[in-house]
Parts: structure tokens; C-alpha cells; sequence
């Protein structure tokens, strides 16, 4: 299963794990989209301080740019439609999002036990209120957190079937 495929939610959804699996899984490249942010917005969020729209601007053309090559998962909060279609024209081709969502207490405790992370549980708040769930005309599979990672790719798997069937 080729294509480009953002995988994406708010901290704590477990993107870059999801992320992972499911590349492995269609024999895709994938790339964790914290890894793309320049580095004065990782010293932002790691301050406690919410991106704007600017400074997500650069790092949003840097994960279009690393979906130009079909066959690519990167992890992505992609918060808003704008994000998307900015993503979608950097990168030049149609993006499927593979929208991780949960409960705002199953993400803090994600966020509160991991360490060395740069985003702190503090901005979560700033990126649910920030967070707008893909339209009906985006090319969109939604899975619940709650499910093991298996199941919740199995079902990223199953939801691309039945939108290209």
C-alpha cells in the first residue's frame, strides 16, 4: 500500500509508535515529524511555550516536503485543516491522515510518564483547543488510542480498504 500518510493527534497519542508499526507494516519510510521542527521550536515548547501559526509554518513546508515521495508515513500533530493543506501542497500529491484521538486524562498520563521528551504535559490543553478534526471531503481514518497498537493499525489498515473499495 503505497501513498503519503500523516499520522497525527496531540501529544501523548502515540504517534511516532503508531507511526512506526504501521510504515512497517505497508513497506513505508517513515519519519517522526519532531524531528523536522527547527530548533528554536523545540526551545519554545520546551520552555512551556504553544506554537503559532509562524513558527509551525517552516517546520509544516519541511513535512510536506519529506511527503513528495510516495510510500512515506510521518508523524505529525497536524492540529489544524490549514496545517493540512499546507502539508498537502508541499507536498504536492493527495495525504491521507491517520488521526489518533483519545480522552484528555489517557493522553496527560501518557504525557506525564514519558521522559525526555521536549513537549510538555503543560501545553496539552493549548494543542486539544488547537486540534480540528479532519473534514469529510480529507482523505481521514480515525482510531481510538485506548486499542493496543496492533489493533489500532490493523484498523488504520481495514478503514483504507474501505474508503478506496
Amino acid at each position: 500500500m503505497m501513498g503519503r500518510f500523516v499520522v497525527m493527534g496531540v501529544s501523548g497519542c502515540g504517534k511516532s509508535r503508531i507511526g512506526r508499526d504501521f510504515a512497517r507494516v505497508i513497506g513505508a519510510r517513515f519519519f517522526d515529524g519532531d524531528d523536522l521542527h527547527p530548533r528554536r521550536n523545540i526551545e519554545k515548547m520546551s520552555m512551556g511555550e504553544p506554537l503559532s501559526d509562524a513558527d509551525r509554518a517552516p517546520w509544516l513546508d519541511r513535512v510536506g516536503g519529506t511527503l513528495r515521495h510516495s510510500g512515506t508515513v510521518v508523524a505529525c500533530s497536524a492540529l489544524r485543516r490549514c496545517y493540512h493543506n499546507g502539508i498537502v501542497d508541499a507536498a504536492g500529491a493527495p495525504v491521507t491522515y491517520l488521526f489518533l484521538t483519545g480522552q484528555r486524562e489517557t493522553l496527560w498520563a501518557r504525557m506525564t510518564r514519558r521522559d525526555g521528551h521536549f513537549m510538555p504535559p503543560a501545553l496539552l490543553d493549548s494543542q486539544l483547543a488547537t486540534l480540528e478534526v479532519p473534514g469529510p471531503d480529507e482523505l481521514c481514518v480515525i482510531a481510538d488510542i485506548e486499542a493496543a497498537p496492533q489493533a489500532i493499525v490493523a484498523s488504520f489498515l481495514a478503514g483504507l480498504l474501505e474508503k478506496t473499495a
